[in-house]
């Protein structure tokens, strides 16, 4: 089975299980028992060692994992100190006075979702945090809010120069090339990234919704209140006591992005502020700022006596607690990933379209999104996807100057994105369940029908792409079909 289809049956296996029976962790456990029975050839030892000594204990114990961990957790403990504190009540009444509609309250979400472009974990978890109050007040469901977290989180990170994903992609170009300047060159036909955003906009604008989504934003707004789920807070909190930790919080974890790629190194090994970037390590760097940023916090707070000591530090437990279903789905999700990577799934798909490369030069940018597409839909990672096939694209165009080696390079990163996106095992996908605090398997299921149109679209775009080799006329395609399809959508809602 390894080196095969078998290789995606535990990933493909875990997800219809969620999605069908709205049970996430059984369904991820489930997913990691058939991969462990796959690759132990149903030897009873074998299987065990697969799975808690491969699979959990390995992941649980890997220093970036680990990392990313520790940073949801100090991330809850500051959302928990900031609502103590009455900071996000204070930034709720704010928003009452200044964001006057419920698309007010959508666009602001966006605006900070694209704001925060250094990472995706970050984004997820930041956003989440500032405008659940906000979107509460004006009857914004969980369920959009998650989707509006997700779609500013890696869509916008993708095509952001300074983040830890130009970072990642920059790490995959193995030959001599500068990475980030392709990274940058691929921007432009990025048609998964930026028609999504395209999308958020003209969905809010509209006031329309469709799928699944549609039945929660309507049940919402038959409802005379709406639980904004904020413990009362015990401190004389106001808005500069959100605001200003969140700042603190985008300074430091950026220097701790740039310290950990070497940016304050001494001697040979210092790298410039872009290159420094390029060579951080996210988990790291992440770790170090919300480290940082907490100290800050407290002893502000502290020193403004806007809370007591012995008050911060009753947050410690509550935000760890608040961050333990996000914990478990993500150390099932790895464990889950670690089961397909042993049975080869990235050989499998490498394969597959290095074999279906010759003769559809044209329309390989759209068939490495399909690829990449079903690959970090059934794997969950975005990252891997490209380690897997940014080398197999340079390797078909070895021309540096051929655009279509761009666009299949940026078809392989959209595509990525589009999967993770998609997939209800994927990290981000799961932090941004965490960051509006809503059910797991209810967003991915209200996210699902716009994700797809957003890729149907894409996929066709790219063909486009492949013949005109022109981002200008592609997206212009692009723009149009998502705008009409929506406005389609609302004249049929209507009717």
């Amino acid at each position: 089975m390894v080196g095969t289809f078998w290789s995606l049956v535990p990933a493909i296996v875990a997800i219809a299980l969620a999605l069908i029976t709205k049970e996430v962790y059984s369904s991820l456990f489930i997913g990691i028992i058939i991969g462990g029975v796959f690759y132990s050839g149903l030897s009873f030892t074998g299987f065990f060692t697969h799975v808690f000594q491969d699979g959990f204990i390995a992941q649980l114990s890997d220093s970036y994992n680990v990392g990313i961990l520790l940073f949801l957790v100090v991330l809850g403990i500051m959302v928990a100190l900031m609502n103590k504190a009455g900071g996000s009540a204070a930034f709720g009444n704010w928003a009452k006075k200044h964001i006057k509609s419920k698309v007010g309250a959508q666009i602001a979400t966006i605006c900070l979702g694209v704001m925060i472009f250094i990472d995706d974990y970050f984004n997820c978890l930041t956003v989440g945090s500032v405008m659940r109050p906000v979107t509460d007040k004006y009857k914004v469901s969980r369920e959009k809010l998650a989707y509006l977290i997700d779609a500013t989180a890696a869509p916008v990170c993708i095509i952001a120069p300074i983040s830890s994903w130009a970072a990642a992609v920059s790490g995959f170009v193995t030959e001599g090339e500068n990475g980030l300047a392709l990274f940058i060159k691929a921007i432009p036909f990025n048609f998964y990234a930026l028609l999504t955003i395209v999308m958020m906009l003209t969905l809010v604008l509209m006031k329309t919704e469709y799928g699944k989504m549609s039945k929660y934003e309507k049940a919402l707004q038959v409802m005379s209140d709406v639980d904004e789920s904020i413990e009362k807070p015990i401190g004389n909190g106001k808005v500069i006591d959100l605001v200003f930790p969140i700042i603190v919080l985008i300074v430091m974890c950026t220097l701790g992005m740039i310290y950990s790629g070497g940016f304050f190194t001494e001697g040979e090994t210092q790298w410039d502020f872009v290159n420094a970037f390029a060579n951080s390590d996210a988990s790291v760097g992440l770790v170090l700022g919300s480290f940082a940023t907490l100290i800050i916090t407290i002893l502000v707070y502290v020193i403004r006596r806007v809370l007591p000591f012995k008050e911060c530090m009753s947050c410690v437990p509550d935000g760890f607690k608040a961050m333990v279903p996000a914990i478990i789905i993500l150390s099932l999700a790895w464990t889950l990933k670690a089961m397909t990577d042993s049975l080869g799934a990235k050989d499998f798909v490498a394969g597959l379209v290095s074999g279906s490369a010759a003769g559809f030069m044209n329309f390989l940018p759209a068939i490495i999104f399909l690829i990449a597409c079903g690959l970090a839909f059934a794997t969950g990672t975005s990252w891997g996807t490209f380690g897997i096939l940014i080398p197999i694209c340079i390797a078909v165009f070895p021309d540096a100057s051929d655009t279509l080696r761009v666009i299949s390079i940026s078809a392989c990163m959209a595509g990525a994105v589009c999967g993770d996106h998609c997939s209800p095992i994927s990290d981000t996908t799961i932090m941004a369940s965490a960051g509006a605090q809503c059910d797991h398997v209810k967003h991915v299921e209200t996210q699902l029908p716009y994700a797809l149109t957003i890729a149907v679209i894409s996929f066709v775009t790219y063909i486009v792409a492949g013949f005109t080799k022109s981002a200008v006329i592609s997206l212009i395609f692009g723009i149009a079909a998502t705008i009409g399809f929506i406005y389609f959508m609302k004249k049929r809602n209507t009717k």
